[in-house]
């Protein structure tokens, strides 16, 4: 019995490091203000810089060929991690996306990108079709980028308290259900010992009753 809740307890915390490492994490390096955040269905123009997390290889750069890479927002032509983590951008404002494997190519080895990898993208909005270029950035100030920042991070960590306690209740209902399985089976084995008792108990008196014949 220890030994199965302590299974389960294992393969809970097993699954919480896995649900945390999955999360796509936004860090705005460089906040700007301004009236036209980026949505989706805009054509946007970005800047990147890609690395691997494991080894900080880079495997692609839109700097080093002087050319943004253009895209229709949230329409699947990018990875998961673009789409979801390019929403409510500034033009000229600046990100690092740390895009896990489910949020990015997954378990597919894509070119120099290893199955499975994380992937870290250092990403600037240069522009939105339709949208005219500011004609100066309005970066915010310290305190604002700090409390956008803080925002961000506690609505991550509220996703995640969200996730780990349905794990947790999972693995509880888990834990609940072999633990109702190994009592059935324990009150099987129980009353399997009583019946070859009680058969050993009447096989004795009638050898008992044959003897005194």
């Amino acid at each position: 019995m220890k030994s199965i809740l302590l299974s389960l307890s294992l393969l809970a915390s097993a699954t919480v490091g896995v649900l945390a490492a999955e999360e796509l994490a936004i860090d705005v390096t460089v906040p700007v203000e301004c009236d036209r955040k980026t949505r989706k269905g805009d054509k946007i123009n970005v800047h990147y810089r890609g690395t691997l997390q494991s080894n900080g290889q880079q495997f692609d750069a839109s700097y080093d060929r002087g050319s943004p890479f253009s895209f229709k927002l949230g329409g699947g032509q990018v990875i998961k991690g673009w789409d979801e983590g390019l929403i409510d951008m500034c033009i000229g404002e600046k990100r690092t996306l740390t895009v896990p494997p489910s949020y990015g190519y997954g378990q597919r080895s894509i070119g120099p990108i290893p199955a499975g990898s994380t992937l870290i993208f250092e990403t600037e909005l240069v522009g939105i079709d339709g949208v005219p270029k500011p004609e100066s950035i309005v970066y915010k100030k310290a305190e604002e980028a700090a409390s956008t920042v803080e925002e961000k991070v506690a609505e991550a960590t509220d996703k995640a308290a969200e996730k780990i306690a349905d794990s947790t209740e999972k693995a509880e209902e888990k834990v609940e259900e072999a633990s109702a399985n190994v009592a059935e089976k324990v009150a099987s084995v129980v009353s399997g010992a009583a019946e070859a008792v009680k058969t050993v108990v009447a096989d004795t008196d009638d050898l008992q009753e044959h003897n005194e014949l």
